[in-house]
């Protein structure tokens, strides 16, 4: 095991791996006290060493680890990619490119939802991982030898894992089903924190166009103030606090002393003046500058059990298929379906349509039948007849 703790040794490292097809990244960071993720060790394993490079170490230049990130000739592959895509783009304004996330791979291949490392090491590599470091401070130096094989297994084992996932989607013809999920990764996108877009994590009590507009602005507010002082949105406001906010509008700060969850003293504070500015901006804004409410699914009545038709028919099909359920259609997406022949939902589109879509609109339609044989159920094609 390599300890990587100085810019020279780094840059030996990562120029050693930029001859190879493919390495294995993982990270390890800690964000509990911070808004933005503080990145304190990563881990690399190419095709003939490994190593857990000290992010933290004095001194450290971390240019050679994001040149390497961004060789396009090298294939990075992840588990459960997206945290570790993120600290990388708001490190470097860039996205680590190209990427594989074995755990989208391992959900067509079979090994269901969201398959942890643990268990995906454990069934294509043999492995046991130790789980008694999981939970560490990783900003803690000096790190102990089982901190860092801990961190190191990481990814040496994803090595075998990702080998025979690459030979099985090879195998079965869905390299091209994981390239399409990993459009989502790479897009800078997903991963921008816009502080005007922040209100849609919230859960809306109401859909009134003023009540969103409110709820918008105050949420703003938070996530530049959680953004600039670099502290979890929750030290600043909880959620449901925004959302009393937003419900009773209060434009004193003798009002916004009376809100709960707010600190002693925070209504007559800068930041108490700048949250009744937010609820002022939303009070004071045209009609016609409102938010838009989100359309509400109104399911037609009767199509309840078309739902549970289509819930069968997705099982069936992901079970042939050996492919994840909740990587083809959720719930929620199955009513819209039911209710709509042009549903913008990901089943309609792309592998997940002619894995699914299109079986279940001919279901719809009278095209397909659900029968039963003994124990087994079956999909039986109908003659047009019969449409």
């Amino acid at each position: 095991m390599e300890l990587i703790a100085d810019t020279a040794a780094l840059a030996v490292f990562t120029e050693r791996q930029h001859g190879a097809g493919y390495i294995t990244v993982d990270t390890e960071f800690m964000r509990d006290r911070t808004y933005w993720p503080v990145l304190c060790l990563v881990q690399i394993a190419g095709p003939e060493d490994a190593a857990v490079i000290d992010t933290l170490a004095p001194g450290i230049d971390l240019a050679p680890l994001f040149k390497l990130m961004a060789d396009p000739a090298v294939l990075k592959v992840f588990h459960a990619a997206r945290q570790d895509v993120e600290i990388f783009f708001h490190l470097t304004g860039q996205i680590p490119t190209p990427i594989v996330d074995t755990q989208v791979a391992a959900m067509v291949c079979g090994f269901g939802d969201a398959v942890s490392y643990e268990n995906l090491a454990g069934k294509l590599a043999g492995a046991r991982i130790d789980k008694s470091s999981r939970f560490t401070d990783w900003s803690h130096r000096p790190l102990t030898e089982r901190q860092l094989h801990y961190a190191l297994s990481d990814v040496t084992h994803l090595r075998l894992a990702y080998e025979k996932l690459a030979r099985r989607m090879e195998k079965t013809g869905r390299t091209s089903w994981v390239a399409e999920e990993m459009a989502i990764l790479t897009d800078p996108d997903t991963y921008r924190l816009v502080p005007n877009e922040a209100w849609h994590r919230l859960k809306p009590r109401s859909d009134k166009p003023r009540f969103l507009a409110l709820l918008r602005e105050v949420a703003a507010w938070r996530e530049e103030e959680a953004q600039r002082r670099d502290q979890p949105r929750s030290r600043i406001a909880k959620d449901e606090t925004l959302t009393e906010i937003a419900a009773h509008a209060p434009i004193t700060a003798e009002e916004l002393g009376r809100c709960r969850g707010l600190s002693k003293g925070f209504a007559e504070s800068r930041q108490g003046q700048a949250l009744l500015a937010a609820v002022k901006r939303a009070l004071e804004l045209p009609e016609d500058e409102l938010p838009t409410p989100p359309p509400r699914l109104d399911t037609p009545p009767g199509v309840g059990p078309l739902v549970d038709l289509l819930r069968v028919l997705l099982k069936m099909r992901c079970e042939t298929h050996q492919v994840a359920q909740k990587l083809v259609a959720s719930a929620s997406e199955l009513e819209r379906i039911a209710a709509d022949d042009n549903a913008p939902v990901p089943a309609m589109a792309g592998w997940r349509r002619e894995l699914f879509g299109a079986d279940a609109l001919a279901l719809k339609h009278g095209r397909l039948a659900l029968t039963a044989s003994g124990k087994e159920v079956k999909i039986v094609s109908l003659p047009q007849a019969a449409q």
